[in-house]
């Protein structure tokens, strides 16, 4: 897998609102060895201090809801005071579960909207005048039901489609001065949400046959995505929706019968 070059991010100030684990500590992970000051926040005090041992470098690791904009807002304060202000936020909290709409109450459903729509809302909305600008960064993590409907999946569908149109309509009224875009990552190995949904390794099979690259993504690949959309290499992206899927959202391919279209 090709990577970028050691330094890229020295001096950089990155915040990464569920960075605590999964693809959001992935990305802190790797903002860090790139150079970046970092600073990762989540639900659990316990579980953000030991996400800023794993960073190493000095990282920072804070306790806040992001369905709490005070505290989010407290969090990224205290951020700019420690390393200054920052450069490039992440904003990847997000719940999930399997339901259908008559088995979904309606706390619920405003629950995976809170987190996920509401949280993007507030860690954008809080950070704007703490940015280092020109050039600051902002990724919201998406994901594929934003724009495929998906069965059980009602809250995290609205959720998702709601952050891809915050991000371009941030993008639009920010511009030039910050931009703003998002990951959809497909389906990602070593993830609490890819054990969930397919536990064993017959189930795991399905997934592989139903994608074109026949293989789930890793999470240092998201992160590959997440340090070019913050890097110059990406100085006139914004308002884009960067799917990192291995051609999950093409198509089915277990669909396709190669044989049959070779003489």
């Amino acid at each position: 897998m090709q990577t970028f070059r050691d330094g890229l991010l020295d001096g950089k100030v990155a915040f990464v609102a569920g960075g605590t684990s999964g693809i959001n500590l992935g990305i802190a992970k790797r903002y860090a060895q790139l150079g970046a000051k970092v600073a990762v926040v989540g639900r659990n005090p316990e579980k953000a201090a030991n996400a800023a041992a794993e960073i190493g470098s000095d990282a920072l690791g804070l306790s806040a809801d992001v369905r709490d904009y005070g505290a989010i807002r407290g969090a990224m304060e205290h951020v700019v005071d420690r390393f200054g202000k920052m450069d490039i936020v992440v904003s990847g909290a997000a719940g999930n579960f399997l339901a259908p709409v008559l088995g979904m109450s309606a706390n619920a459903f405003r629950t995976v909207v809170d987190i996920d729509l509401n949280g993007t809302f507030n860690v954008f909305r809080g950070c704007h005048d703490l940015l280092n600008t020109p050039g600051a960064s902002l990724i919201a993590i998406t994901a594929g039901q934003a724009v495929n409907a998906s069965a059980l999946q009602a809250h995290a569908c609205a959720a998702k489609a709601g952050i891809n149109q915050l991000i371009r309509v941030l993008a639009l009224e920010w511009g030039p001065h910050v931009r703003v875009n998002g990951i959809s990552p497909g389906p990602i190995s070593n993830t609490e949400g890819m054990a969930r949904l397919a536990p064993d390794a017959a189930s795991r099979q399905k997934h592989y046959d139903r994608i074109a690259m026949k293989r789930w993504g890793e999470i240092e690949e998201v992160a590959e995505c997440a340090v070019f959309l913050s890097s110059p290499a990406a100085g006139y992206i914004t308002g884009t929706i960067l799917d990192c899927d291995g051609g999950s959202q093409v198509g089915d391919a277990s669909r396709i019968d190669l044989a049959k279209g070779m003489a």
